[in-house]
């Protein structure tokens, strides 16, 4: 198998007494998509914090391509090819849907925030975030500001800001919550053709198990904090024991 993208090494956090993460090593590699499930509270939305940065460790690793960044930001991990859609921490709510775009793009360039760059630029930056507008289907509300959209428009302007900086290792943290089942396929589509990029390593939390199953090369179940599961989504799905304990599923002949 080819070397991993991203790795935890006893990854761990503690809040006071309670261990949010606990000791979770695990590899990701491209070309994989991995889902990672667990009931509320199991430390997923935690694990993805620690991975991209947003906290920091009381005692393991997170290694990106070999290169242990544990003591880089969020910034600087994204700089080293770790994406990840937020739930709408990441938008500018005052700019244009646009804008948002065209920033995320001019960040990835090295281009820094100016709003008024060099015009030749401009237009082309312009260009490009108009082509990532289409891909998410919000072409239409372009000049609209972010803060107006809907929630289900919020989140695919997320999807098409982590598209327009082009990672290698994309973290979608629920990325169909609070859309309606119109706006899902949207995204699931964008998932997909991203995920036909055997370069690119996808890390999905999700709790809609149509989903996970549909997508999923393979499944990690977090359970209190500690890594509980890991493999073939067929066979960890069917595990009854994962069924029942940790994805709320009553085995099949179970009495109600």
């Amino acid at each position: 198998m080819n070397a991993p993208s991203l790795e935890t090494r006893d990854l761990t956090i503690r809040f006071g007494g309670h261990v949010a993460v606990d000791a979770v090593s695990c590899a990701f590699h491209p070309g994989t998509l991995t889902a990672i499930v667990g009931p509320n509270g199991a430390g997923k939305t935690t694990y993805f914090n620690l991975i991209s940065g947003q906290l920091k460790p009381s005692a393991g690793r997170v290694l990106v391509y070999g290169e242990d960044v544990t003591a880089l930001g969020a910034p600087d991990r994204t700089r080293r090819g770790v994406g990840r859609a937020f739930q709408l921490t990441n938008l500018f709510p005052n700019l244009s849907v646009l804008e948002n775009v065209r920033l995320a793009i001019q960040a990835r360039r090295g281009l820094g925030l100016n709003l008024w760059s060099v015009w030749s630029s401009h237009r082309e930056l312009i260009g490009e975030a108009q082509a990532v507008l289409e891909r998410i289907a919000l072409a239409d509300k372009r000049d609209m500001p972010a803060a107006s959209l809907p929630h289900g428009d919020q989140r695919k302007l997320e999807v098409g800001i982590l598209l327009a900086i082009e990672p290698e290792v994309f973290m979608f943290d629920e990325p169909t919550a609070g859309m309606s089942v119109d706006e899902v396929p949207v995204i699931l589509d964008l998932i997909r053709e991203i995920k036909r990029d055997t370069s690119k390593t996808i890390l999905l939390v999700e709790h809609k198990m149509d989903v996970v199953r549909e997508l999923s090369d393979r499944i990690i179940v977090l359970h209190n904090g500690q890594l509980a599961a890991d493999g073939d989504p067929a066979e960890v799905i069917a595990s009854p024991v994962v069924q029942q304990a940790y994805l709320g599923i009553e085995p099949e002949g179970a009495g109600g």
